[in-house]
């Protein structure tokens, strides 16, 4: 009862990275609330899923076991999830913000006549407090304690809000692959399985929509495990400039991101974008070329380990978070690197 409930999304019998990273999360917000950790694991196939899960400080683990539960399909899982979370009661739900998670969480929190924020680049606990209008017309404030700070960029990423559901529970949000950290609590942690009776939970009925065929495509770059990324904005000038970034990333052995504005222009395909709307990454190195730093891109890359910024303009956004600036256009400084590595290199 007012625990802290992710939904772990698998392929096959593996636990999806962005439902680790949540768990950690999850760990953490349960720790603030004085609470337990549970997860919800619906699939085919589980037996030892929760030597996956329950490391990372999971105190309950639900696993909805059945031969029609993978691959994903909305009706069973949704069933899964609204009814168990009717028995439950969860405080806050945590879904990635991945195809299926797009798709469980608004039905979820429809069923349950709650609320549901997208794409947060930030959890948190905090206390809120809200005007509230009396009976007899006057206005009063009202405290609420220990609700969950749901922050993400809003307004085509000008501002960040900060989003609350006082009234409804549970509390849910979705969250991209790569935003949290994920981190093993402890490989003895003991937490509790629980394997319900599939059939209490999810009608026949539901079983209607079966996958014929399935295909799944490995992603072309490693954008969120590289070590250096080569990103290019607006201000690579075109596609042309691009494969001066490619070649400068194969000097030195790095990915080649890129910014909305970029990839909105055709210049290079949409699963290089790192930012809110795509891909959000922790390199070692980030080299920003001509990326003026907009808050959807910055809350893909601020926690890169060294940044550097290459830019024209002196006083761009990204320049303020930047370790190192390099102030000049692309087309002057990146040839002279790819000059330099290749000299330096041999």
């Amino acid at each position: 009862m007012n625990n802290v409930f992710v939904y772990c999304e698998l392929e096959g019998n593996q636990v999806a990275d962005v439902s680790l990273e949540l768990l950690t999360k999850g760990r953490t917000l349960a720790n603030k609330l004085g609470v337990q950790l549970e997860a919800v694991a619906v699939g085919s196939g589980l037996e030892g899923i929760e030597k996956q899960i329950i490391p990372y400080g999971v105190d309950r683990l639900h696993i909805f076991d059945a031969p029609g539960l993978f691959p994903y399909t909305s009706l069973p899982h949704t069933s899964a999830v609204v009814n168990l979370f009717k028995e439950e009661k969860p405080e806050i739900c945590l879904l990635g913000a991945t195809v299926i998670g797009r798709d469980l969480g608004p039905r979820v929190s429809s069923a349950l006549f709650s609320g549901l924020t997208a794409d947060c680049t930030q959890l948190e606990i905090g206390d809120y407090e809200q005007n509230v209008k009396q009976a007899d017309g006057t206005m009063v404030k009202k405290q609420f304690v220990n609700q969950l700070m749901q922050i993400r960029p809003a307004f085509g990423g000008s501002i960040i809000a900060t989003i609350v559901n006082p009234d409804h529970r549970p509390q849910m949000a979705t969250v991209r692959d790569g935003v949290m950290k994920k981190e093993i609590l402890d490989e003895n942690y003991q937490g509790e399985v629980i394997r319900h009776d599939v059939a209490k939970y999810v009608p026949l009925t539901d079983y209607v929509v079966k996958v014929l065929d399935r295909h799944v495509e490995a992603a072309k770059n490693n954008l969120k495990g590289a070590s250096i990324i080569v990103a290019g904005g607006y201000g690579v000038g075109s596609a042309e400039g691009f494969d001066k970034l490619f070649e400068l990333a194969k000097e030195i052995h790095a990915e080649v991101g890129a910014s909305r504005a970029a990839v909105d222009a055709g210049w290079v395909s949409h699963d290089r974008q790192v930012g809110q709307t795509g891909v959000t990454c922790r390199p070692k190195v980030y080299i920003a070329c001509g990326i003026s730093g907009a808050i959807q891109h910055i809350s893909g890359m601020k926690d890169a380990g060294i940044i550097i910024s290459i830019n024209s303009d002196p006083n761009a956004p990204i320049n303020q978070i930047a370790d190192y600036i390099i102030t000049g256009t692309v087309e002057e400084v990146i040839p002279k690197m790819i000059k330099y590595y290749k000299k330096n290199s041999k």
